[in-house]
């Protein structure tokens, strides 16, 4: 197991490579180069670039998180084609600077969603917070709008005002798309870019939806155990995985996080790991805590325990973070308190490690 932490760059970061190379046993950073236009090549000699500044740190640059795939993709337009030939290039670029895992998602136009970006809780700490009754009550260029005004002065991951400045004429598009058609359009992206995968040894680890349901309307498909061995069936190959995220994926409880970790570790399609711990209210009402597993509604050493039972040599990073001690950052990632959740994930391998020799 590789422990990595999520790093948005020197221009767009309240958090330094230097503080995170002071973190006990972190290995590197997982990062991104997040002023390319969605849909166009990433350039070899920028992710070189890139690759050197971490390095230079004292810290690895394996992991890629996200190269975005374009909507009309997703869509499955005319035009997803020439797009797919860019993912192409990108894919053989990030292997060039030794880059081992894609995260990806194929959300409809939005990644991860949440009513407030800063919901208090009972310690005056600030988290995530998801509330469907308010997102019925709003509508999708309004929530643009916020998320723009509650940034912090950050650029929001899937967030991003340029790829949602068509926004209105991107959800008309997608009434012609449901979850079959969705799904459809995922089988021939994997079917084009995994042998390129498979010739340039990069895995793709598609992220699950967050939240797992269907949102203003548009279709969700990663989102349980059975649509994610239905995605990682539609091209049988290795090289086709997951990012298994915990917050995004708990927040049902019907969904088993250690029993998934387990079933999908074993068959060695898990090439990444997020974990974070959420705190479910009520059905369809949750809010992000510590990663602490009395804080919320996870069993954080389970799923820890799980990663250790597969023999899982992959990647893991904290996710999303409270805003604790007085931090200025971008929602979700500052420093502190992923750093403290670094340190517990840490502990508690050491400690199953220990108890299983």
């Amino acid at each position: 197991m590789k422990m990595v932490f999520r790093w948005f760059g020197s221009n767009d970061d309240s958090v330094s490579l230097k503080q995170i190379r002071q973190i006990p046993g972190m290995t590197g950073v997982v990062s991104a180069l997040q002023d390319i236009p969605v849909g166009e090549v990433w350039p070899l000699d920028r992710i070189l670039e890139l690759k050197k500044e971490v390095n230079d740190a004292g810290l690895e640059l394996e992991v890629i998180e996200s190269v975005n795939v374009h909507e009309d993709i997703k869509l499955g337009l005319p035009s997803r084609d020439g797009y797919i030939e860019n993912y192409k290039e990108t894919i053989k670029n990030l292997s060039k600077a030794g880059v081992k895992v894609i995260c990806y998602n194929f959300m409809p136009v939005f990644d991860w969603l949440r009513s407030d970006l800063a919901y208090e809780l009972e310690d005056g700490s600030n988290a995530l917070y998801y509330n469907e009754e308010l997102i019925k009550g709003t509508d999708p260029v309004s929530l643009v709008e916020e998320y723009q005004s509650g940034s912090k002065g950050f650029t929001l991951p899937g967030w991003e005002p340029e790829r949602l400045a068509e926004l209105k004429e991107v959800m008309e598009l997608y009434k012609d798309v449901d979850e079959e058609k969705l799904f459809e359009n995922l089988k021939y992206f994997l079917e084009k870019i995994i042998p390129v995968c498979e010739e340039y040894d990069v895995k793709m680890a598609i992220h699950p939806d967050d939240p797992p349901w269907t949102i203003f309307g548009l279709p969700r498909i990663i989102s349980n155990k059975e649509n994610l061995e239905r995605m990682v069936k539609l091209v049988d190959s290795p090289y086709n995985g997951l990012t298994l995220c915990s917050g995004s994926l708990g927040v049902n409880p019907e969904n088993d996080v250690p029993e998934l970790i387990r079933y999908f570790g074993g068959m060695g399609r898990i090439h990444f790991g997020h974990i974070r711990n959420i705190k479910i209210l009520s059905p369809g009402q949750f809010h992000e805590v510590s990663h602490l597993s009395r804080d919320g509604s996870l069993d954080v050493f389970e799923i820890m325990k799980a990663y250790y039972d597969v023999g899982f040599e992959g990647y893991i990073r904290p996710d999303h973070g409270r805003m604790i001690w007085d931090e200025e950052a971008r929602p979700g990632y500052g420093l502190y308190d992923r750093a403290l959740g670094v340190a517990y994930l840490n502990g508690l391998w050491e400690a199953i490690d220990k108890l299983s020799k």
